[in-house]
């Protein structure tokens, strides 16, 4: 193919000092950044402005499906902004009927609005709830602690972490939280405002829990009884990262009774666009017309470019069966990991995941001699040592490492990753 972009220009010996510098001043310090500058990347490598290479297993936080600089999305971007990057969601376009059409095809009858990010999707959710149950004074929406619902006011009030609500008070009303994978907390946190029940299928920034199946299936009978909406937040845990489309069909996989098993409303973004902004939600055909003409509206979600782009990852990942690859190695990284708990007790707690969402937990902080006089928890400590060795992962909470790979991460590049890990969990148990 031909040269697309022009070539890098060459290292600068204190880039990283500048580029640290222009946030410093002009940008909100909203992030708790790491000492990382980017320059480049190619596949599931990034490159710093120092010229080191790094192998990334967090993937943009579940966001880059392909990895990077994947040539046929390079290539469907330019071949669409030569036609046509952008126009008002007041006209059709092809791009974005062709996306909604094959979200739909994985799912089953309903319809598709598109937004930019996965909060304004689960935005989208929360009218939608909040339309259903209009006439009837419904409003409440219960959702799971632990959970992680967005950045946004609501998304907040949504999200059962306190962390992320601390300064922002008083909450968006309409929102509580019960246990998650206790059907009897729902059932018993029941009010007579309740108009829908919103979970991830695996919670992520919670700390990699899958929903279990008994919980899923009861939760969808328990809504069919009262009414009630089953939403689904899909955002991180959706799009193949599990083997399948949405977590929730890998995990309901040869359970008797649950091949007719279908939420109300998904939320989808991150890996959707494999890094071009764009999100989604789905909406369950009995539902899809709630939100009519002026009920809802975005400026750029849908555009042609990003629906472009959406749709060229799509045929990528099933031509190159990438969800057969997320399950199969993904099932190799977590036997691999289960080996070093198993050899390392006293440094890894437990291992879980489905798929390439994977997550390994270490023990308590105090229990690890090289962590205990530090600040940072366990979890940050840890992936600051993975960085040092050249691996890029995701920390949530105090003590869980997260892995989220692209689709396409190789066998030799997963070996390579758990060589890393386990080297420092080695150094880790020796007290070094």
């Amino acid at each position: 193919m031909k040269e697309i972009v022009p070539p890098l220009p060459p290292f600068v010996h204190n880039q990283f000092e500048t580029v640290r510098e222009l946030f410093q001043r002009h940008v909100v310090p909203s992030y708790g950044r790491f000492d990382l500058a980017f320059s480049h990347g190619n596949g599931s490598y990034l490159f710093d402005v120092r010229g080191k290479r790094f192998l990334d297993l967090g993937g943009g936080i579940a966001v880059c499906a392909l990895g990077h600089a994947h040539p046929e999305i390079t290539q469907a971007l330019v071949d669409q902004s030569r036609r046509l990057v952008h126009i008002s969601n007041l006209y059709y376009h092809e791009p974005q009927g062709r996306l909604a059409q094959r979200i739909v095809s994985h799912l089953g009858a309903g319809k598709v609005f598109f937004s930019n990010s996965g909060g304004e999707a689960n935005e989208g959710l929360f009218k939608l709830a909040r339309k259903f149950g209009h006439d009837e004074g419904r409003f409440e929406i219960l959702t799971a602690q632990n959970s992680f619902h967005g950045r946004t006011l609501a998304g907040i009030a949504a999200t059962g972490q306190d962390k992320v609500k601390q300064g922002f008070e008083p909450m968006v009303a309409g929102f509580r939280h019960v246990p998650f994978n206790d059907l009897e907390a729902v059932r018993n946190a029941l009010s007579p405002a309740t108009v829908a029940i919103l979970i991830e299928g695996i919670q992520g920034e919670g700390g990699i829990t899958p929903a279990t199946p008994d919980y899923l299936l009861g939760l969808r009978k328990l809504c069919d009884e009262h009414r009630l909406l089953l939403l689904m937040d899909g955002v991180q845990c959706g799009y193949f990262r599990s083997g399948r489309f949405q977590s929730f069909q890998r995990l309901l996989e040869g359970i008797p009774d649950a091949s007719g098993f279908l939420p109300d409303g998904i939320s989808m973004a991150k890996s959707l666009g494999a890094g071009f902004p764009i999100g989604a939600f789905w909406v369950r055909e009995p539902y899809a017309d709630l939100l009519g003409p002026g009920s809802h509206a975005t400026t750029y979600g849908g555009t042609p470019l990003a629906c472009a782009v959406a749709l060229k990852v799509f045929e990528i990942v099933e031509r190159d069966r990438l969800a057969d690859n997320a399950r199969q190695l993904g099932a190799w990284i977590q036997d691999q990991l289960l080996n070093l708990a198993r050899a390392y007790p006293h440094v890894i707690r437990s291992v879980r995941g489905v798929g390439f969402m994977i997550g390994f937990e270490l023990v308590a902080k105090e229990q690890i001699p090289a962590f205990v006089n530090q600040p940072q928890p366990a979890s940050l400590q840890f992936v600051h040592r993975l960085h040092e060795a050249g691996l890029l992962t995701i920390p949530a909470g105090l003590q869980v490492i997260r892995l989220l790979p692209a689709l396409n991460l190789a066998r030799a590049q997963a070996e390579e990753g758990v060589a890393i890990v386990a080297q420092e969990i080695q150094r880790l148990a020796e007290g070094g």
